[in-house]
């Protein structure tokens, strides 16, 4: 994967759906050229509204943010069923009904807990952080080059991790059947305290897949440097590399960074990749702020940004179609704007 993906990446169009149509029992045979086009499925969560404020937005107190809303299938469900069972079962349908050429899938996409450089990008504002200290690796004290998680890191992701068991108790959530992370510190870690405690199917265990291209943006900032390949098989023996994992880190560049059209076409590739290789409909993937924002806008999805340790669950339509995509070039990697002089503290206000 990552080897095809530095050889080269078409860009594959994204389109949005405003509303929700029943896709046909058979799809035609394609002869021609195919590629996967995304949708998300507005009207079942509340971060799909434009009226949901992000930033102020409280996915533990709005049950993940699913709607409280009647499905055309509930009247196939027992009356003891949870919101999230009947959506469960709205969602089934869909996939038996929808043909073999489209796919429906939940991915739950979450934002590592607070790291080390998100407390310095704070501490020392955000244009110094950018132009001098996110090029090294710490200032003396703290060391943020490929960040791991801050205790409040941690006691955010164990919010995320007592959520899920209280949804598993009340609401009988579908628990994911396929993990993936991130391959920075920061997100291998919040993974594991997010999940690794919950009583899952043994069918489905807490055994994530690596994958190199939902790393955060690149952006010549050492917190975006990922360890190698041992390293994390070392510090995180459960998890499953992908096959092609680099032992060292191809991508990162000193001081260089890639634009948003390539990060947005690098997700597009592990998505394709995703979809195209698990069967599975409940999937968890955990990630950055940054990359979660560039899966969304290859879903079409609204803008959505999320505090550290968050969560956003979005119901996606993937289709495969005849034809070929609009291509896009990926461009170089552009040089960072950097500063040789250590700038001030920001002066504080009152």
């Amino acid at each position: 994967m990552l080897v095809k993906y530095i050889q080269a990446v078409s860009w594959l169009a994204v389109t949005c759906t405003a509303n929700w149509t029943p896709s046909p029992t058979s799809a035609p045979e394609y002869t021609s050229p195919a590629y996967i086009k995304y949708s998300t499925v507005p009207g079942f969560f509340l971060q799909d509204d434009n009226a949901t404020v992000p930033g102020t937005f409280d996915y533990t107190a709005t049950n993940f943010g699913l709607v409280n809303r009647t499905y055309p299938t509930n009247h196939e469900c027992n009356d003891s069923f949870t919101q999230w069972q009947k959506f469960k079962h709205f969602v089934d349908t869909l996939n038996v009904r929808s043909g073999k050429d489209v796919d429906y899938k939940i991915l739950f996409l979450g934002r590592h807990g607070e790291g080390y450089h998100n407390v310095a990008e704070s501490y020392y504002g955000t244009p110094a952080w950018n132009c001098y200290w996110s090029i090294r690796d710490g200032n003396g004290t703290s060391v943020w080059a490929d960040a791991k998680i801050t205790p409040n890191g941690v006691a955010q992701a164990q919010i995320a991790a007592d959520f899920w068991a209280s949804r598993i108790k009340l609401q009988k959530i579908p628990l994911p059947q396929s993990y993936y992370v991130s391959p920075l510190t920061r997100c291998l870690q919040t993974a594991n305290i997010t999940f690794s405690q919950l009583p899952l199917s043994p069918l489905n265990p807490f055994v994530p897949t690596v994958k190199e291209l939902f790393r955060e943006g690149i952006s010549g900032h050492t917190c975006d440097r990922r360890g190698n390949k041992t390293y994390i098989h070392n510090a995180f023996p459960r998890y499953h590399i992908e096959a092609g994992f680099s032992e060292e880190d191809l991508l990162f560049k000193p001081l260089e960074g890639e634009v948003p059209t390539d990060q947005d076409i690098r997700s597009k590739t592990v998505l394709d990749d995703v979809f195209g290789s698990d069967s599975h409909t409940w999937l968890s993937v955990t990630s950055h702020s940054g990359e979660i924002a560039s899966i969304l806008r290859v879903f079409g999805h609204r803008p959505f940004s999320l505090n550290t340790g968050a969560v956003i669950p979005v119901l996606v339509k993937a289709e495969t179609v005849s034809g070929t995509p609009a291509s896009t070039a990926m461009v170089p990697y552009t040089t960072i704007s950097t500063c040789s002089t250590q700038p001030s503290l920001p002066t504080a206000t009152v």
